[in-house]
């Protein structure tokens, strides 16, 4: 298997763009592959531009109905059909919507087959991690949901065991559907309680389908307000032991970064530096449990566009690429120029919120009136047993 990783990129992923005012701004984007460009990281990894998904491809997960929908919405923006939510507010319509969204799955869809055929360890897609398309709708942002696509790939690659984690702050709802019979694939989302969040899904209590599917969905619901300490005592009390006993052949992975306390369209308070310790987290799982390592990582949400979103997928690329960015880091002044030149804002200057963030271990008790604990003690509740696991 090869060492070096695999970095998807295709400048054209940058027209997913829903319009000026839509929080999905393709800027992210942009920046992103700029500061990665700044520190280097570009060289550390083999950047890779996939084709687009394919009709066949997308109806590994999407109804065909679906699909023809999409390409008449791309080519007749004004024609979208929002029974399937096409042209609705979260989801207008654009010209060439249908090509660009098959293009960031087709990068997923690459990188799932990279790591599983050996041309890679790692492979990471930030623009991807459209986790919210539903096999017949569009939603929440998303139209092509890339992550089930890749997904779906390995399982027709012949993969048997494949786990999918998904930390950004919202429900990874539309991988969960796309899966909940199949007991090959364990999907797990931390994510800001559904009371008070779109998209007002991932109780506890869904576990996967009853029979063969049921304890394949694993959600931990955490309350508003959470901060670095309980987001990560969380993760470390569900995931690992998790992946220990499913032991996946590949590891898939959503990194959403509006988990974060500067994201304006969601309420928890995640710093920055947290965001860096689950991704080193999910690489050091992979290691751990994941036959060669096989790692996908993706993007997702992420709504604070220039002081955020850049630094929080940079961190992640340099963790898959094995050559991490230094937090105290200062960024380079070229990126900050650019930011200024594209946005009119002024840049973050280091590539940390300046936490050292740490979490009381699961082990170390239980406090049953704290409600981050309520909402993983109900989680564990809900699905380990059925996997066999103590609660």
């Amino acid at each position: 298997m090869s060492s070096r990783g695999w970095l998807m990129w295709d400048e054209a992923v940058t027209k997913y763009d829903f319009g000026d005012g839509h929080p999905m701004d393709p800027v992210r984007l942009a920046l992103t592959m700029g500061l990665i460009r700044a520190y280097g990281l570009d060289r550390a990894m083999e950047v890779v531009a996939a084709k687009p998904a394919g009709d066949s491809t997308l109806r590994l997960v999407h109804r065909e109905e679906y699909v023809a929908a999409v390409r008449a919405a791309s080519a007749d923006p004004g024609a979208a059909d929002p029974a399937y939510g096409l042209g609705t507010m979260d989801d207008p319509a654009f010209a060439g919507m249908h090509e660009a969204s098959a293009l960031i799955a087709g990068q997923s869809v690459g990188a799932a087959e990279a790591v599983w055929r050996g041309g890679a360890g790692h492979a990471v897609n930030f623009a991807g991690g459209l986790h919210h398309a539903m096999p017949g709708a569009a939603s929440g942002f998303c139209i092509y949901n890339d992550a089930s696509l890749a997904i779906a790939r390995l399982l027709e690659l012949g993969a048997e065991r494949v786990a999918y984690v998904d930390v950004d702050v919202h429900h990874g709802d539309g991988v969960q559907a796309a899966f909940w019979e199949d007991p090959r694939v364990l999907t797990v989302s931390l994510h800001e309680h559904p009371r008070t969040l779109f998209p007002g899904t991932g109780w506890p209590e869904e576990t996967g389908a009853a029979g063969a599917g049921e304890g394949g969905a694993v959600n931990v619901a955490l309350p508003a307000g959470t901060g670095d300490a309980g987001w990560l005592r969380a993760f470390h009390a569900v995931v690992p032991e998790l992946l220990a006993d499913f032991r996946p052949q590949v590891l898939v992975t959503q990194h959403g970064a509006d988990t974060h306390f500067e994201d304006p369209l969601a309420h928890l308070a995640v710093s920055l530096d947290a965001q860096r310790a689950v991704q080193e987290s999910c690489h050091a799982l992979a290691h751990e449990y994941v036959e060669g390592g096989r790692w996908v990582a993706l993007g997702g949400g992420g709504y604070a566009v220039v002081d955020v979103v850049p630094r929080s997928w940079t961190h992640l690329v340099g963790i898959a690429a094995h050559a991490p960015v230094d937090p105290e880091s200062t960024i380079p002044s070229s990126w900050r120029d650019e930011v200024y030149a594209r946005t009119r804002r002024v840049a973050p200057g280091r590539m940390t919120d300046g936490r050292t963030p740490e979490w009381r271990e699961w082990e170390a008790g239980y406090d049953p009136g704290d409600r981050l604990d309520q909402a993983v003690l109900a989680t564990r509740r809900a699905v380990f047993p059925l996997r066999g696991l103590l609660a």
